[in-house]
């Protein structure tokens, strides 16, 4: 029986060993998509307690506990932080075989060196531990992502983001890349007029102009792309339930917009008409730029009207959809491609039943000059787990090819998440380690440990040309 957490977590066989600890663990980390606070790296936060660090705004913990009869106010309301922690760590115990169980463990060890479980009866020892260490000034948020030998973040942000932060980082001369992520997900929502006009004024004031018809739009959608590439940005994103649907034959986008910005609803049809058209012509910015873009797709969000009411979006009431996606991605991605204006594309899925779609799907619009250019990215939100990640890898390998895979990130709004990568590149040494032993592949670590490496980190940079910003 092995020991939980040992060096040779998730690692089942000596291959596998031998691939992560003498090619996987020592690659520097790229995370290219996250959520973590830009403000909060130029300032080097500085973490008040264990509690701010690790619950604040993690939608996973917040469901577990939630799961486990914890009373909101312990979740996302103002009970003392040590008695939020106390929850978070009565529940712990009950997330055996979720992820969650290994990642908290992993974080502490990693972070904190503390190697005991949490559970009710050791949560106030590591409270204090951890909330202690946090203070030492190679704790900030600067000094937790370096000392995970993380080397480029890409934090998500919106066309009217000031990026001041991002200049700030840039100007204080540490070993860490911070760039910028194009996310106008707010650009498209012209399906409640009120909310869209309030962002476009907003819009067209970081842009410095009038936006009073559709090209006065897509001229400041340029302008923001324009000043996002000038700082470093490499990256777009956009989260749909679907790619909306483009109609060859439509020509009414002009009005459309006048419409919906006289404050007047169009219908279903006609908005996501006017949204696949807004989204092509960014794509073709994206494409000039030599940026890569990523769609994010299949959640079915805000399920829960009353929490939606009383807490907002974005806290823990999201869940897989069951989307059909194929017709309109095709159509979409065709449309772009037939113009020669297809940027490298990142598709994400959370429905697992789409996985084999999304990895042929890719498949069709590669042009054998860009090595990788289309791109099935690895398993996001509820797939960011073992089961989910090896699915993804398989469907990949299966479709596609996975030595051109540029793996993980941590899709997250914590600094403590890094560790992350150590699990994805865990699963991944076992995955390839396990069919060596099944006589599958040859046994070559040559060739296997140059794969690892590239997995883990020299297919990313590649891709994304992070040397060159």
């Amino acid at each position: 029986m092995k020991k939980f957490l040992d060096t040779d977590f998730l690692l089942t066989n000596d291959v596998a060993a031998e691939l992560y600890h003498n090619h996987a663990a020592k690659m520097p980390i790229i995370d290219y998509h996250n959520h973590l606070s830009p403000e909060d790296i130029a300032n080097n936060r500085h973490y008040k307690n264990i509690t701010e660090a690790w619950l604040e705004g993690d939608h996973y913990k917040w469901r577990a506990m939630r799961a486990n009869g914890i009373d909101e106010n312990f979740i996302t309301g103002d009970a003392d932080p040590k008695e939020k922690f106390s929850k978070w760590a009565e529940t712990v115990p009950y997330t055996l075989r979720n992820p969650l169980y290994h990642w908290t463990h992993l974080e502490l060890q990693r972070y904190f060196g503390e190697n005991q479980l949490l559970n009710s009866q050791s949560g106030d020892a590591i409270y204090q531990s951890t909330s202690e260490q946090l203070q030492q000034d190679n704790m900030g948020c600067q000094g937790l992502l370096i000392g995970q030998q993380v080397k480029v973040v890409c934090t998500t942000d919106d066309p009217i983001d000031s990026l001041e932060h991002h200049k700030a980082i840039a100007a204080a001369n540490i070993p860490l890349k911070v760039l910028p992520t194009f996310r106008p997900d707010k650009a498209l929502n012209v399906s409640d007029p009120k909310s869209y006009n309030s962002y476009l004024d907003q819009l067209a004031n970081a842009a410095s102009t009038a936006i009073k018809s559709l090209s006065d739009l897509l001229a400041a959608l340029q302008n923001r792309v324009d000043y996002f590439d000038s700082l470093g940005c490499k990256l777009s994103d956009l989260g749909f339930n679907t790619i909306p649907m483009y109609n060859r034959k439509e020509t009414s986008y002009e009005s459309y917009f006048e419409t919906v910005r006289a404050g007047q609803s169009l219908s279903e049809d006609k908005a996501e008409s006017l949204q696949a058209y807004i989204l092509l012509e960014l794509c073709k910015m994206y494409h000039a730029k030599g940026w890569a873009q990523q769609f994010h797709l299949g959640a079915l969000r805000n399920n829960n009207a009353r929490a939606l009411r009383e807490l907002g979006p974005d806290t823990g009431y999201d869940s897989m959809g069951d989307f059909k996606q194929a017709e309109s991605l095709s159509t979409f991605l065709n449309k772009l491609d037939d113009s020669n204006q297809l940027a490298k594309t990142i598709l994400y899925n959370l429905n697992p039943s789409d996985n084999e779609l999304f990895a042929t799907m890719v498949g069709n619009f590669n042009d054998g000059q860009i090595i990788g250019k289309m791109q099935f990215g690895t398993g996001w939100w509820f797939l960011d787990q073992k089961t989910g990640m090896i699915n993804q890898m398989n469907a990949l390998s299966n479709m596609g090819l996975l030595s051109r895979f540029i793996g993980m990130l941590t899709d997250s709004r914590s600094f403590l998440s890094f560790p992350r990568h150590e699990y994805f590149r865990r699963i991944l040494c076992d995955l390839i380690g396990q069919d060596v032993v099944n006589g599958e592949i040859p046994h070559d670590m040559d060739l296997l440990g140059q794969m690892i490496e590239n997995i883990s980190y020299n297919n990313a940079n590649t891709y994304f040309g992070f040397d060159k910003a």
